[in-house]
């Protein structure tokens, strides 16, 4: 039998994912061992292994079958579109992308202005201005802190995400539109879904048991 492997998002929800897997009876002990070096941890009576990614790269592992299954966020999946399963929500890590900037702002995107729009997620963004509300903007993409761009004069507004809104408060800034909630899913590779169909099934099964 071969391995099934899992590519988890490093930090808060490959814990999570960790912490729910238990609940079905799928361990593995080789990860809980902090002085670990080591880049892939096996459960050899299961045939699973796991390894841990950062959230981009975690579909395209899954996408030419590095992984079999991934656990990441909303945001990552739509932003990176792969060729690949969403296949069950986890329900955790939840917080929500929105459009956010100074209260002035918010006639801006009313009269569909030409503005500019700054972010981590220009795909999600575009697809937000562009698709459903049909307004022209010009998205600008940062990989730093955000908040910054409006402050500054960089852009009218910026796409993020959103979890309690406190950074956004405390540099006057507001949530203006929501474009979409997030939360952890499960994508799986589209070959190991039909070649693993019984073993996948069986634990995303498992896992809608616990949820």
């Amino acid at each position: 039998m071969r391995y099934l492997t899992f590519a988890l998002t490093k930090g808060r929800l490959a814990n999570k994912t960790m912490e729910l897997l238990e609940k079905t009876g799928i361990t593995c002990d080789e990860m809980k061992d902090p002085a670990s070096r080591k880049l892939i941890f096996v459960n050899e009576e299961l045939k699973l292994r796991f390894f841990l990614a950062k959230g981009p790269d975690v579909p395209t592992y899954v996408e030419y079958g590095a992984a079999d299954i991934g656990v990441v966020g909303k945001d990552t999946i739509d932003e990176e579109n792969r060729k690949l399963y969403e296949v069950l929500d986890l329900g955790f890590g939840k917080c929500r992308m929105c459009v956010c900037g100074p209260a002035s702002a918010k006639e801006l995107l009313k009269k569909q202005e030409r503005i500019r729009v700054a972010t981590k997620y220009p795909r999600i963004a575009k697809d937000y201005f562009y698709n459903k509300k049909c307004q022209t903007v010009e998205i600008i993409k940062l990989n730093g802190s955000i908040e910054l761009a409006p402050i500054v004069g960089l852009s009218e507004v910026i796409v993020d995400i959103v979890e309690t809104g406190a950074t956004l408060r405390e540099n006057g800034l507001e949530v203006l539109e929501e474009v979409c909630p997030l939360s952890a899913r499960v994508v799986v590779n589209r070959v190991s879904m039909q070649m693993e169909s019984e073993r996948i099934t069986k634990i995303l099964k498992a896992l809608k048991d616990v949820l």
